[in-house]
């Protein structure tokens, strides 16, 4: 089954290493929302809390999972902890995945910061779990688990 997943990242971070999760195969094959380029973000953050926040809802209608993919400073991103909150509230599947051990444009990789997900979330880690193979089973497993 197709999957509608809505994808929280730190975009000015982590642009980098999202797009080597992005690039995945089965990721290309899910309907997921956009991963907005550099321009179009600072373009929605100019308008506004009240723009950044109806665009998150807009993107969050209809998915069944959301997937935090973390970084050094995710867990302390604003509107990433308000995607995490309203994907609890709206009963969305959620799981995080730790990007930090993938190459940056550098050769660098980073460390994990904080945990933005509540108490019993999974978070999985997309090099040593071999993400790009399992990131498909790890978002069905959301899904199920709630109800979705």
């Amino acid at each position: 089954m197709a999957r509608k997943v809505y994808f929280s990242f730190h975009f000015a971070r982590d642009n980098w290493r999202v797009a080597n999760v992005r690039g995945a195969r089965v990721i290309t094959s899910l309907e997921k929302t956009p991963f907005l380029d550099g321009a179009a973000w600072e373009s929605i953050k100019r308008q506004g809390d009240k723009a950044i926040q109806t665009w998150i809802e807009r993107e969050l209608k209809g998915t069944s999972v959301t997937v935090v993919l973390l970084g050094a400073e995710t867990g302390r991103r604003r509107w990433v902890k308000y995607e995490v909150k309203r994907s609890v509230e709206l009963g969305k599947g959620l799981l995080g995945i730790n990007i930090s051990g993938i190459r940056d444009r550098n050769g660098r990789t980073d460390t994990m910061g904080p945990n933005p997900l509540p108490h019993g979330y999974p978070v999985y880690k997309w090099n040593a779990e071999n993400g790009r193979d399992n990131i498909g089973k790890w978002i069905e497993t959301a899904a199920i688990r709630a109800d979705r």
